[in-house]
């Protein structure tokens, strides 16, 4: 029989693309997204689409899933300290519904942790990273407490086709492109000298679906073992397309390094395929 999926956030970048490649296993797969960063044009053919906060939704009219990737919270470091409501709402009252759903039904969660649990300041740097560590151990209690079936994941710096390339949300890679598309200025948050393992969406999926089926536990980081600084990627895109960099002041709760957890995933048999060097030299090709 077919196996049944429910993602939250199934709307968003990651989310869409876990998606297309959950149909294409030929899963039965439910997306629920509020729409917050998530966007319709991510939709897939094949997947049925609610729409509404999972803080909020009719949990007890949902079918029961073999699996849950719960994707759907607030995921953005800086901009967190101006959204601290949202952070609380999407990510704490949120993820309690989230985890009742999957203890009353038995199934499985794959829970899309922060990296910046392994990262200089840890939990403290941020209302997000705050509230993602809190979630993780709420996770971990849930497993012991109620035996819950449970795999942690954490990705890091995520780029490929789909990002948000535009506005406060956007990320660091789309953001580079849609510059040097338009041929502007190359924005830097100072020092610049902050290192990212920067991992394609393709090797994220991988990952996760590998957890999906075999993962148990904590610390499954999904992350590209190549790290780049801020700046070392500003002139990546410099050099390939001719745009100047522009330095901006530095931003509370950046963080400047993290670790690469990556052994757990690797047990499994997953390698990333993709770099981000080839990626940028064939944005210059296109």
């Amino acid at each position: 029989m077919s196996r049944k999926i429910l993602v939250t956030g199934g709307a968003g970048f990651i989310g869409s693309h876990l998606c297309e490649r959950l149909v294409k296993k030929g899963y039965d797969v439910t997306s629920i997204d509020n729409y917050f960063t998530g966007n319709k044009d991510n939709h897939v053919d094949g997947v049925k689409y609610i729409t509404g906060n999972t803080g909020d939704i009719k949990w007890s009219e949902l079918d029961t899933p073999d699996i849950v990737y719960h994707l759907g919270e607030y995921s953005r470091v800086e901009q967190s300290f101006q959204d601290i409501e949202l952070v609380y709402k999407f990510n704490t009252l949120g993820t309690v519904k989230v985890l009742e759903f999957v203890k009353d039904r038995g199934c499985k969660l794959i829970y899309a942790g922060s990296g910046t649990k392994f990262s200089d300041n840890g939990a403290n740097a941020s209302p997000y990273a705050f509230t993602k560590a809190q979630n993780t151990q709420l996770i971990i209690n849930y497993g012991k407490w109620y035996n819950i079936s449970y795999a942690i994941t954490y990705f890091y710096n995520v780029y490929g086709p789909r990002e948000i390339k535009n506005g406060k949300y956007a990320t660091l890679i789309a953001l580079y492109k849609e510059k040097v598309k338009n041929g502007k200025n190359l924005p830097v948050v100072l020092p610049g000298v902050q290192r990212r393992n920067f991992t394609h969406i393709d090797d994220i999926v991988d990952g996760l679906i590998l957890v999906g089926d075999k993962g148990q536990g904590d610390n499954y980081g999904i992350g590209h073992h190549e790290s780049y600084s801020v700046i070392d990627v500003a002139m990546m895109f410099s050099n390939y397309f001719n745009v100047d960099i522009e330095e901006l002041p530095e931003r509370k709760g950046n963080r400047i390094t993290g670790d690469l957890v990556t052994e757990k995933i690797k047990s499994l048999g997953w390698l990333p395929k993709k770099n981000l060097k080839e990626y940028i030299k064939n944005e210059r090709r296109r």
